[in-house]
């Protein structure tokens, strides 16, 4: 395989992530599972995660989870920079949506079916 392993960042409570690892493994796609709370994605991967989301924050954004409610974060995301809102991100895991797929061609965020199947070649 050329370039590094696809990675998949997800939390193992995260019934959403547990399907994609599911769906992953059922049609034989290779990828190392990362534990997003513990080892988020880096900056620079976020901010290629946000380009391919048209720079829509909300995309990748938690905005479910406790971390995001208790610390007001919808009030907070307007004010910051971009560079700012991808180093917090990338140092608060439980920020960011999940699963994230990523590998050199691809980023997929949170599970939508038909949208790993085409990115990923399946059709089942």
């Amino acid at each position: 395989m050329d370039g590094p392993q696809p990675r998949m960042f997800g939390y193992a409570g995260c019934g959403t992530c547990r399907k994609a690892r599911v769906w992953l493994l059922e049609h034989g796609v290779e990828f190392k599972e990362v534990p997003i709370r513990e080892t988020p994605p880096s900056a620079a991967e976020l901010g290629r995660v946000l380009a391919a989301n048209a720079g829509n924050r909300r995309a990748i954004l938690n905005t479910s989870g406790g971390d995001y409610r208790a610390a007001g974060m919808k009030e907070q995301i307007a004010a910051l920079s971009e560079a700012q809102f991808l180093h917090l991100l990338a140092q608060r895991g439980n920020l960011i949506k999940r699963p994230i797929f990523l590998s050199e061609n691809t980023l997929l965020v949170g599970f939508n079916l038909p949208e790993w199947q085409r990115a990923l070649g399946s059709n089942t």
